[in-house]
């Protein structure tokens, strides 16, 4: 059974009936995670060696992409997942690549910091050697999936090394981690996105991730491809489910005194051409990105830069245009439109912001180093 053919009944069955209630309590969608889990789905990036499925980074777009048409909130927490498995993948204990492969593991990511916020490469968290172990000290400021994940890809200033940061494999159990908050957002809500506190985390030295001070190298050569293409997957499916509800609308709406649907208003024809024809350059966009890097065409970064600023900023023209054409009935909640409006406000803000992306853009293209 290929992905997303495994991928199919979980959508029907579990997710689309529960992501009202995701939304709506912001509860965090464990059943689907548990499905996805014993589907192999978790486990889809992960080698075969270990018990995954090996596939890769279009693979792991195209489900998120879908999955994103229904409730971005779990969308983006399997983005997380796959994000800190390719970091894991690479680096981890194989016990723990197994449980993931498995589907008994979900894994996340925590880099941004209360101290230095968008910019996730600069941790002003520390590690310090006590004897055998580390201590971890920091305050994470958004963390997906916080407290609901089994482990954390955790970023630090260096042990020892030069370098600016370290990364660790930290167990989401371990004593010392604390939640400082809870998460009632604006949208996302189900992802459980909040902070954690550190405070003396004991860890072993062999939880290291890499070289110490080598952590930006991952960050940027691991990480950031993942997470660029995966979060501009989640809002190309967003923007797809936006499309399709409100195309559903118009279609069956009728003026019955006049005798015609809202679809045969050319205004409302001519919006959904430039919402379709916007969520398709944000698609090509994002195959042409997981095209070069499979490649590793020149233009690879910048196309990793490029692909979450597009497709999250496109999101908001988006579903503006689908809350636009469905009018007062894209205001309830049972339309899902609303939700998913509010849902794509999250990747133009989501570290590297969309500001951020425009300015290491600008320059890339002038000639100009980006850090």
């Amino acid at each position: 059974m290929d992905h997303l053919s495994a991928l199919a009944p979980i959508l029907a069955e579990t997710l689309a009936p529960l992501a009202l209630r995701t939304d709506r309590e912001g509860r965090f969608p464990r059943e689907v995670i548990q499905a996805l889990g014993e589907r192999g789905l978790l486990g889809l990036t992960s080698a075969t060696a270990v018990g995954g499925m090996g596939l890769g980074m279009k693979e792991a777009a195209q489900v998120v992409s879908r999955i994103a048409q229904d409730c971005p909130s779990t969308a983006m927490v399997l983005c997380m997942h796959y994000c800190a498995t390719a970091v894991i993948e690479q680096f981890g204990e194989e016990t723990v690549r197994k449980a993931i492969a498995q589907g008994q593991h979900l894994s996340t990511l925590a880099f941004s910091e209360a101290d230095s916020r968008s910019h996730f490469w600069a941790p002003t968290g520390t590690a310090r050697a006590d004897a055998e172990q580390i201590l971890l000290d920091a305050r994470k400021s958004w963390v997906t999936s916080a407290f609901e994940a089994d482990s954390y890809v955790w970023s630090s200033k260096p042990l020892a090394a030069e370098g600016a940061s370290t990364l660790w494999y930290v167990d989401a159990k371990a004593d010392g981690l604390s939640q400082p908050g809870s998460f009632d957002g604006l949208g996302l809500r189900g992802n459980a996105s909040t902070p954690i506190t550190a405070q003396g985390v004991r860890i072993a030295a062999a939880d290291r991730l890499g070289e110490d001070g080598k952590g930006f190298d991952v960050m940027m050569g691991v990480v950031l491809p993942w997470f660029s293409v995966l979060s501009a997957a989640c809002s190309v499916g967003l923007m797809d489910g936006a499309l399709s509800r409100a195309v559903s609308h118009v279609s069956q709406t009728k003026h019955l005194h006049l005798g015609s649907s809202l679809a045969d208003l050319p205004t409302i024809r001519a919006y959904l051409a430039r919402a379709r024809i916007k969520t398709d350059m944000a698609q090509a966009l994002l195959d042409d990105t997981v095209a070069a890097i499979g490649t590793g065409r020149a233009d690879t970064m910048l196309r990793v830069l490029e692909v979450k600023a597009a497709a999250g900023e496109t999101a908001l023209e988006v579903t503006d245009i689908a809350m636009r054409v469905c009018g007062g009935a894209a205001f309830r909640k049972e339309v899902g439109i609303e939700r998913l409006f509010r849902d794509a406000r999250a990747a133009s803000v989501m570290a590297p912001t969309s500001d951020v992306l425009y300015d290491f853009i600008g320059k890339a293209i002038t000639g100009l180093p980006l850090f």
